[in-house]
């Protein structure tokens, strides 16, 4: 019986069960991050607020799940101990959009973009399909089956 799990914001879920489907709801300038291991159906999903951790300057994240840095660390370690490896891992993603109460001095979505972009160079990771930018939001959805991705905005459905 098919399962959705859904993934909040900043949250992050993993799972190796085929039945399963990964969504996330309302990317606007928050990124959705896919990760997928099709040797062992090992899937996970991200999706976070903010570029970076370093911008808490107690040190105390409430969730390390909101930032792209530790969000990224904590996902791809539960994903590891689930048999997935990071060499092997399909990368996909959306969201990264201006949107309208996203004050431009702040840019959000464009310094989110940037920072999953270093975080996945930094790690020999590389993103294999987007859809980021614009102005519109976006729900992110994928099977854990066939690690098949789906990007849904404007009423418009695309595959990455």
């Amino acid at each position: 019986m098919p399962v959705k799990i859904i993934i909040d914001i900043s949250d992050a879920r993993v799972s190796n069960h085929n039945q399963d489907t990964l969504i996330t709801y309302s990317l606007g300038s928050c990124i959705g991050v896919s990760l997928y291991d099709p040797n062992n159906k090992v899937g996970g999903m991200l999706h976070f607020q903010l570029p970076s951790a370093k911008i808490d300057k107690s040190g105390q994240y409430k969730n390390p799940l909101m930032y792209a840095d530790t969000g990224m660390e904590a996902l791809i370690k539960k994903m590891e101990t689930m048999g997935a490896q990071k060499k092997r891992m399909n990368v996909k993603i959306a969201g990264g959009a201006q949107m309208m109460n996203d004050a431009k001095m702040f840019n959000i979505g464009k310094r989110n973009y940037a920072a999953i972009r270093q975080f996945l160079w930094k790690n020999g990771m590389f993103i294999d399909a987007e859809d980021c930018g614009g102005g519109a939001a976006r729900t992110l959805s994928m099977d854990i089956a066939d690690g098949e991705v789906v990007v849904k905005s404007k009423g418009q459905t695309k595959k990455l």
